[in-house]
């Protein structure tokens, strides 16, 4: 697998795929042949077929996961080890379908309250205020913070589709921020590990997140990720066209974007600020 692995991340490293896409291609690979004893090479179509089959009956995996690995697989086997052949095809499963858990206002600012620590409200504030993904927070760092009165902005590194991108950064943002630097004195990422080696983990700002919710006594759907659904959500509320938050969420397609409207109440204000309707968040 050795050779193998590398031929196949340098075929990712060159499509300038994303660091996290290429981790769980790895992955899936590594898992193909950890099930057969084999060399992913060696095995035929059939094979690769009653593999991701047994992922969805035995291992009863979550569709979304056996279509990642049905995509790293395609990539293995047709970019790497070049065989297009005729027939070679592995299905796609269908994604059920199902509406995010959407936060009010009032449920944002009492999550945000009940996290436990200064790094937790700062974290949840900054991910809800500019609608960042899990990994973008965890990515931030400190010199992505624009505070000039006239350029107030967060900037965005290696976004999904390795795109940067800027997004909002509000003045109650930046006033937390600002509160949140000089306790912590974080040097380079924002928000680091404990070792303030490298930044936080996604899986840590899952739990700082699921740890607020429930003290917050929010019921437990989703996770972090929520609080990206509720910015896009307030802002459509609040009468901000598709195409400014498709811009800002980092969206490719208007399409993307627009799968919120029916998610959306009536429009409440044309404050641009979803921020700036809730109460104070201490």
């Amino acid at each position: 697998m050795s050779e193998l692995r590398e031929r196949m991340s340098n075929a990712m490293c060159l499509r300038g795929m994303a660091a996290r896409t290429q981790e769980s291609y790895l992955g899936a690979v590594t898992e193909l042949a950890m099930f057969y004893h084999r060399s992913p090479a060696e095995l035929r179509v059939e094979e690769v077929q009653a593999y991701l089959l047994h992922l969805i009956r035995d291992k009863k995996l979550a569709y979304v996961s056996v279509n990642q690995a049905s995509s790293a697989l395609r990539f293995l086997y047709r970019r790497v080890l070049g065989r297009p052949e005729v027939g070679f095809d592995i299905p796609m499963a269908k994604v059920p379908q199902r509406l995010p858990q959407m936060l009010s206002r009032e449920e944002v600012a009492r999550l945000i309250d009940a996290a436990r620590t200064l790094r937790g409200r700062t974290l949840l504030m900054t991910t809800y205020g500019a609608g960042l993904r899990v990994s973008e927070v965890c990515a931030l760092q400190v010199v992505d913070i624009g505070s000039a009165a006239d350029r107030m902005c967060l900037k965005v590194r290696q976004g999904k589709g390795g795109k940067d991108r800027y997004t909002l950064l509000l003045p109650h943002v930046l006033a937390a921020l600002r509160i949140y630097w000089r306790d912590a004195r974080p040097r380079l990422w924002l928000f680091p590990n404990r070792a303030g080696t490298s930044p936080m983990e996604i899986q840590t700002a899952q739990r700082i997140y699921c740890a607020a919710r429930n003290a917050a006594g929010i019921a437990p759907e989703g996770g972090i990720h929520g609080l990206r659904h509720a910015f896009v959500t307030h802002l459509l509320e609040a009468g901000v066209d598709l195409y400014s938050i498709g811009r800002l969420l980092g969206h490719g397609h208007l399409s993307t974007t627009s799968r919120y409207l029916h998610l959306a109440r009536s429009k409440l204000t044309g404050n641009t600020s979803p921020l700036e309707l809730l109460a104070p968040l201490g």
